[in-house]
């Protein structure tokens, strides 16, 4: 789930610089990622990283102590975003409605415009250790909860339809997450065309009607949306 800037909160400075902290180390990023993405985890080695990113493994090894640390610090940086953009869409409207349907659409195009580097720091935790693996899962708890807090919000006002509101979150999460894994640019739809559609997705599921396609899915169907 990430990008691999503007992030809230440094990286641990024992544990090296982060992804962002100079043009090395975000050219580094970028290769790392994508490297990641290609060859999973195991499969990269910094050899890989550094020469996708243009440099020698001795410098990849003055920004990060070994591949780990560096999935570590990629894995901090994507979930400090996403948990960014899923508080500021969750408090950015009263109505619940309103609030998740904005945050499945931001978290959905997220994750397909970031798809490469989503798709690492979210199918590549078990290669974490103890300790960085808790550091990622705090954060995670952090966004479940605040999708929690919106969907137990609209079933309290009377809005959403569940029988289980935290599992209805997880579905919706899962859903977006899921995104980096199959979607590739070039493709029949932009990030913003599948995330209005999902968005549709997400409040048929919680049974609110009427609210039809967003408005990219509405023009790559090539109906007009009813004014």
């Amino acid at each position: 789930m990430l990008t691999l800037s503007d992030v809230d909160g440094p990286v641990n400075p024992d544990r090296g610089p982060g992804p962002g902290s100079g043009p090395g180390s975000e050219r580094l990023a970028r290769a790392a990622a994508e490297a990641f993405a290609a060859r999973g985890f195991h499969g990269t080695s910094t050899r890989h990283v550094a020469a996708a990113a243009g440099m020698s493994p001795a410098a990849l090894y003055v920004h990060h102590r070994s591949k780990e640390e560096l999935l570590h610090a990629l894995s901090l940086e994507g979930h400090r975003r996403v948990l960014a953009l899923v508080r500021e869409a969750a408090s950015g409207a009263d109505d619940p409605v309103a609030a998740l349907g904005v945050l499945v659409e931001r978290f959905v195009e997220h994750h397909a415009t970031e798809h490469v580097s989503s798709r690492v720091v979210n199918y590549e935790l078990a290669a974490l250790d103890d300790d960085h693996r808790a550091e990622v899962a705090a954060l995670r708890h952090e966004i479940e909860e605040t999708v929690r807090a919106v969907v137990r919000r609209g079933v309290a006002a009377g809005l959403f339809v569940t029988d289980d509101p935290d599992l209805s979150a997880a579905a919706l999460l899962s859903l977006g997450v899921d995104v980096s894994r199959w979607y590739r640019p070039g493709g029949r739809w932009t990030p913003a065309e599948v995330a209005a559609h999902y968005r549709g997705l997400a409040l048929a599921m919680l049974g609110v009607s009427g609210r039809g396609p967003g408005p990219a899915t509405a023009r790559a169907s090539g109906t007009r949306r009813p004014t």
